[in-house]
Protein backbone atom coordinates (compact mmCIF):
# COMPACT_ATOMS: atom_id res chain seq x y z
CA UNK A 1 0.00 0.00 0.00
CA UNK A 2 1.78 3.25 -1.11
CA UNK A 3 1.12 6.57 0.80
CA UNK A 4 1.63 5.64 4.05
CA UNK A 5 4.16 7.41 6.30
CA UNK A 6 3.78 7.77 10.10
CA UNK A 7 3.85 10.59 11.82
CA UNK A 8 3.17 9.70 14.95
CA UNK A 9 5.86 12.06 17.05
CA UNK A 10 6.09 15.22 15.26
CA UNK A 11 8.59 17.38 17.05
CA UNK A 12 9.08 21.43 17.18
CA UNK A 13 12.69 22.30 16.84
CA UNK A 14 13.75 25.96 17.42
CA UNK A 15 15.31 27.17 14.07
CA UNK A 16 17.53 29.12 15.69
CA UNK A 17 18.93 26.11 18.54
CA UNK A 18 22.36 24.96 16.74
CA UNK A 19 22.41 22.48 19.38
CA UNK A 20 18.22 21.52 19.20
CA UNK A 21 19.04 21.09 15.37
CA UNK A 22 22.03 18.81 15.63
CA UNK A 23 20.08 16.66 18.18
CA UNK A 24 17.21 15.90 15.76
CA UNK A 25 19.28 14.08 13.71
CA UNK A 26 19.50 11.14 16.38
CA UNK A 27 16.20 11.65 18.34
CA UNK A 28 13.16 9.48 17.16
CA UNK A 29 11.00 11.60 16.10
CA UNK A 30 9.12 9.99 12.70
CA UNK A 31 9.18 13.86 11.82
CA UNK A 32 10.68 16.98 13.04
CA UNK A 33 9.68 21.04 12.23
CA UNK A 34 12.26 23.17 12.29
CA UNK A 35 10.41 25.86 13.55
CA UNK A 36 10.93 30.01 12.27
CA UNK A 37 7.62 31.23 14.34
CA UNK A 38 7.21 31.29 17.85
CA UNK A 39 10.22 29.65 19.17
CA UNK A 40 12.07 32.84 17.39
CA UNK A 41 12.33 36.23 19.10
CA UNK A 42 12.00 38.41 16.28
CA UNK A 43 15.44 40.55 16.46
CA UNK A 44 17.17 36.82 15.38
CA UNK A 45 14.26 35.15 13.03
CA UNK A 46 16.84 36.30 9.77
CA UNK A 47 19.54 34.22 11.79
CA UNK A 48 17.49 31.38 13.14
CA UNK A 49 16.06 31.29 9.42
CA UNK A 50 19.81 30.98 8.11
CA UNK A 51 20.72 28.34 10.35
CA UNK A 52 17.50 26.26 10.46
CA UNK A 53 18.28 26.20 6.19
CA UNK A 54 21.75 25.03 6.60
CA UNK A 55 21.14 22.07 8.56
CA UNK A 56 18.49 21.12 6.17
CA UNK A 57 21.07 21.58 3.26
CA UNK A 58 23.67 19.30 5.98
CA UNK A 59 21.62 16.68 5.71
CA UNK A 60 21.56 13.13 7.92
CA UNK A 61 18.11 13.15 8.99
CA UNK A 62 17.70 9.69 7.46
CA UNK A 63 13.63 8.26 7.72
CA UNK A 64 13.06 11.21 9.40
CA UNK A 65 9.99 13.70 7.36
CA UNK A 66 12.05 17.11 7.54
CA UNK A 67 9.57 20.27 7.87
CA UNK A 68 10.33 24.27 8.13
CA UNK A 69 7.59 26.38 9.73
CA UNK A 70 7.42 30.10 8.29
CA UNK A 71 5.90 33.17 9.81
CA UNK A 72 2.78 33.74 9.49
CA UNK A 73 1.98 35.37 5.52
CA UNK A 74 1.14 39.28 7.32
CA UNK A 75 4.54 39.07 8.97
CA UNK A 76 7.20 40.69 7.71
CA UNK A 77 9.47 37.87 7.66
CA UNK A 78 6.99 35.59 5.46
CA UNK A 79 8.26 36.18 1.90
CA UNK A 80 12.30 35.55 3.08
CA UNK A 81 11.16 32.34 4.97
CA UNK A 82 9.31 31.00 1.80
CA UNK A 83 11.92 31.78 -0.53
CA UNK A 84 15.04 30.10 1.85
CA UNK A 85 13.05 27.10 2.62
CA UNK A 86 12.40 26.22 -1.17
CA UNK A 87 15.86 26.57 -1.63
CA UNK A 88 16.53 24.63 1.31
CA UNK A 89 14.36 21.58 -0.32
CA UNK A 90 12.65 20.17 3.39
CA UNK A 91 9.82 17.65 2.77
CA UNK A 92 7.24 20.29 3.46
CA UNK A 93 6.80 23.74 4.30
CA UNK A 94 4.80 24.23 7.31
CA UNK A 95 2.48 27.84 6.74
CA UNK A 96 1.15 29.13 9.95
CA UNK A 97 -2.17 30.91 10.81
CA UNK A 98 -3.85 29.25 7.33
CA UNK A 99 -6.99 31.24 7.28
CA UNK A 100 -8.33 30.69 3.81
CA UNK A 101 -7.82 29.33 0.50
CA UNK A 102 -5.84 31.80 -0.93
CA UNK A 103 -2.68 31.72 2.19
CA UNK A 104 -2.35 28.42 0.64
CA UNK A 105 -2.45 29.59 -3.39
CA UNK A 106 -0.18 32.11 -2.40
CA UNK A 107 2.46 30.20 -1.69
CA UNK A 108 1.89 27.22 -4.01
CA UNK A 109 2.47 30.86 -6.79
CA UNK A 110 5.58 32.02 -4.91
CA UNK A 111 6.90 28.04 -5.06
CA UNK A 112 5.97 27.93 -8.31
CA UNK A 113 7.66 31.31 -9.29
CA UNK A 114 10.78 30.06 -7.48
CA UNK A 115 10.65 26.84 -9.55
CA UNK A 116 10.64 24.88 -6.12
CA UNK A 117 9.51 20.94 -7.17
CA UNK A 118 6.15 20.17 -6.11
CA UNK A 119 7.85 17.10 -4.18
CA UNK A 120 8.48 19.99 -1.31
CA UNK A 121 4.76 20.01 -0.07
CA UNK A 122 2.90 22.22 2.02
CA UNK A 123 1.33 21.49 5.57
CA UNK A 124 -1.16 24.36 6.93
CA UNK A 125 -1.31 25.15 10.31
CA UNK A 126 -4.84 25.56 11.63
CA UNK A 127 -4.76 28.12 14.76
CA UNK A 128 -7.12 30.84 14.41
CA UNK A 129 -11.34 31.14 14.67
CA UNK A 130 -10.98 32.13 11.10
CA UNK A 131 -9.06 29.25 10.09
CA UNK A 132 -11.31 26.83 11.89
CA UNK A 133 -14.60 28.31 10.38
CA UNK A 134 -12.83 27.85 6.50
CA UNK A 135 -10.99 24.70 7.72
CA UNK A 136 -13.21 22.59 4.84
CA UNK A 137 -12.63 24.84 2.00
CA UNK A 138 -8.72 24.94 2.81
CA UNK A 139 -8.94 20.94 2.70
CA UNK A 140 -10.73 20.77 -0.29
CA UNK A 141 -7.63 22.61 -2.19
CA UNK A 142 -6.04 19.18 -2.15
CA UNK A 143 -8.98 16.99 -3.70
CA UNK A 144 -9.70 19.38 -5.68
CA UNK A 145 -6.64 19.58 -7.74
CA UNK A 146 -6.30 23.51 -6.78
CA UNK A 147 -3.41 22.50 -4.86
CA UNK A 148 -0.35 20.64 -5.88
CA UNK A 149 1.45 20.43 -2.59
CA UNK A 150 -1.19 20.39 0.38
CA UNK A 151 -0.75 17.57 2.47
CA UNK A 152 -2.27 17.71 5.88
CA UNK A 153 -3.53 19.92 8.64
CA UNK A 154 -1.70 20.51 12.01
CA UNK A 155 -3.81 22.24 15.10
CA UNK A 156 -2.34 25.05 16.54
CA UNK A 157 -4.38 24.44 19.65
CA UNK A 158 -2.62 26.89 21.94
CA UNK A 159 -3.59 29.70 19.69
CA UNK A 160 -7.06 28.29 19.35
CA UNK A 161 -7.43 28.52 22.99
CA UNK A 162 -5.78 32.02 23.09
CA UNK A 163 -7.92 33.49 20.23
CA UNK A 164 -11.37 32.01 21.36
CA UNK A 165 -11.38 32.54 25.34
CA UNK A 166 -12.37 28.95 25.77
CA UNK A 167 -10.37 27.16 28.96
CA UNK A 168 -9.91 23.54 27.30
CA UNK A 169 -9.25 21.97 31.01
CA UNK A 170 -7.52 18.70 31.34
CA UNK A 171 -9.96 17.20 28.93
CA UNK A 172 -9.99 19.55 26.07
CA UNK A 173 -13.69 19.22 26.15
CA UNK A 174 -14.31 23.04 24.77
CA UNK A 175 -12.03 21.82 22.11
CA UNK A 176 -13.07 18.87 21.09
CA UNK A 177 -15.99 19.52 18.15
CA UNK A 178 -13.25 21.58 16.47
CA UNK A 179 -10.82 18.92 16.79
CA UNK A 180 -13.38 16.15 15.59
CA UNK A 181 -14.04 19.05 12.51
CA UNK A 182 -10.60 19.09 11.52
CA UNK A 183 -10.22 15.39 11.44
CA UNK A 184 -13.43 14.88 9.40
CA UNK A 185 -12.56 17.20 6.76
CA UNK A 186 -8.81 15.83 6.79
CA UNK A 187 -10.48 12.44 5.91
CA UNK A 188 -12.62 13.95 3.41
CA UNK A 189 -9.78 15.08 1.38
CA UNK A 190 -7.27 12.44 1.89
CA UNK A 191 -5.02 14.68 4.55
CA UNK A 192 -3.21 13.34 6.97
CA UNK A 193 -3.80 15.12 10.57
CA UNK A 194 -1.76 16.31 13.99
CA UNK A 195 -2.97 16.80 17.11
CA UNK A 196 -1.81 19.99 18.74
CA UNK A 197 0.92 20.02 21.28
CA UNK A 198 0.84 19.44 24.97
CA UNK A 199 2.69 22.20 27.18
CA UNK A 200 3.42 20.67 30.37
CA UNK A 201 6.28 18.34 29.35
CA UNK A 202 6.82 17.49 32.82
CA UNK A 203 3.68 16.06 33.45
CA UNK A 204 4.14 12.35 31.90
CA UNK A 205 0.70 11.21 32.86
CA UNK A 206 -1.42 13.98 31.25
CA UNK A 207 0.57 14.12 28.38
CA UNK A 208 -0.53 10.00 27.68
CA UNK A 209 -3.92 10.95 28.88
CA UNK A 210 -3.57 13.65 26.00
CA UNK A 211 -2.18 10.95 23.60
CA UNK A 212 -4.61 8.87 23.81
CA UNK A 213 -7.30 11.09 23.49
CA UNK A 214 -6.03 12.09 20.27
CA UNK A 215 -5.92 8.84 19.09
CA UNK A 216 -9.51 8.15 19.90
CA UNK A 217 -10.29 11.32 18.22
CA UNK A 218 -8.61 9.82 15.04
CA UNK A 219 -5.44 11.74 14.84
CA UNK A 220 -2.84 10.73 13.01
CA UNK A 221 -0.04 12.03 15.52
CA UNK A 222 0.76 14.79 17.91
CA UNK A 223 3.37 17.82 17.69
CA UNK A 224 5.58 17.56 20.26
CA UNK A 225 7.76 20.34 22.13
CA UNK A 226 10.15 18.20 23.94
CA UNK A 227 12.21 15.10 23.22
CA UNK A 228 10.95 13.27 26.19
CA UNK A 229 7.52 13.63 24.64
CA UNK A 230 8.23 11.35 21.47
CA UNK A 231 7.99 7.40 22.78
CA UNK A 232 5.15 8.41 24.26
CA UNK A 233 3.54 9.38 20.99
CA UNK A 234 5.31 6.68 19.25
CA UNK A 235 3.87 4.22 21.37
CA UNK A 236 0.20 5.79 21.23
CA UNK A 237 -0.50 6.66 17.82
CA UNK A 238 1.19 2.63 16.14
CA UNK A 239 -1.62 0.05 15.91
CA UNK A 240 -1.39 -1.95 19.35
CA UNK A 241 0.17 -5.63 18.66
CA UNK A 242 -3.96 -6.69 19.31
CA UNK A 243 -4.71 -4.50 16.20
CA UNK A 244 -2.01 -5.87 14.04
CA UNK A 245 -2.82 -9.49 15.34
CA UNK A 246 -6.76 -9.05 14.08
CA UNK A 247 -5.44 -6.99 10.70
CA UNK A 248 -3.79 -10.22 10.06
CA UNK A 249 -6.64 -12.47 10.92
CA UNK A 250 -8.75 -10.50 8.66
CA UNK A 251 -6.66 -10.50 6.14
CA UNK A 252 -5.90 -13.95 6.06
CA UNK A 253 -9.90 -15.21 6.53
CA UNK A 254 -10.84 -13.13 3.19
CA UNK A 255 -8.03 -14.95 1.34
CA UNK A 256 -9.41 -18.48 1.95
CA UNK A 257 -11.08 -19.72 -1.37
CA UNK A 258 -14.24 -19.76 0.30
CA UNK A 259 -14.00 -16.47 1.33
CA UNK A 260 -12.99 -14.45 -1.79
CA UNK A 261 -16.29 -13.74 -3.25
CA UNK A 262 -17.50 -12.80 -0.06
CA UNK A 263 -18.40 -9.35 1.47
CA UNK A 264 -18.83 -10.19 4.14
CA UNK A 265 -17.55 -13.35 6.74
CA UNK A 266 -18.07 -14.64 10.79
CA UNK A 267 -14.80 -14.52 12.14
CA UNK A 268 -14.97 -15.98 15.28
CA UNK A 269 -18.10 -15.04 15.92
CA UNK A 270 -17.86 -11.51 14.65
CA UNK A 271 -19.63 -10.52 11.15
CA UNK A 272 -16.22 -8.93 9.23
CA UNK A 273 -17.22 -6.96 6.08
CA UNK A 274 -14.98 -5.59 2.92
CA UNK A 275 -14.36 -2.52 5.11
CA UNK A 276 -12.53 -3.63 7.56
CA UNK A 277 -10.32 -5.50 5.22
CA UNK A 278 -9.58 -2.17 3.84
CA UNK A 279 -8.68 -1.24 7.22
CA UNK A 280 -6.93 -4.24 8.08
CA UNK A 281 -4.42 -3.60 5.12
CA UNK A 282 -3.83 -0.19 6.63
CA UNK A 283 -3.09 -1.02 9.92
CA UNK A 284 -0.23 -3.44 8.39
CA UNK A 285 1.46 -1.39 6.43
CA UNK A 286 2.06 1.26 8.73
CA UNK A 287 2.95 -1.41 10.96
CA UNK A 288 5.38 -2.30 8.54
CA UNK A 289 6.43 0.85 7.47
CA UNK A 290 7.25 1.46 11.47
CA UNK A 291 8.89 -1.18 11.91
CA UNK A 292 11.13 -0.96 8.66
CA UNK A 293 12.22 2.92 8.20
CA UNK A 294 14.74 3.64 6.44
CA UNK A 295 16.43 5.96 5.09
CA UNK A 296 14.38 9.19 3.55
CA UNK A 297 16.89 11.95 2.97
CA UNK A 298 20.58 11.98 2.22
Amino acid sequence: MTGIRPRRGVLYAPGGNARMLEKARQLDADAVIFDLEDSVAPEVKREARELACAAMATGGFGFREVAIRLNPPASPWFLDDLVAAGAARPDAIVLSKVEGIEDILQAERLLDMHEVAPAVRLWAMIETPLGLLNVRDIASLAATGRSRRLAGLVLGTNDIAKDTGVQPGPDRAPLVPWLLQAVLVARAFGLFVLDGVFNAFADVEGFERECAQGRELGFDGKTLIHPSQIACANRTFAPRAEEVEEARAIIDAFALPENRSKGAINLNGRMVERLHAGIAARTLAMDERIRTRGPARA
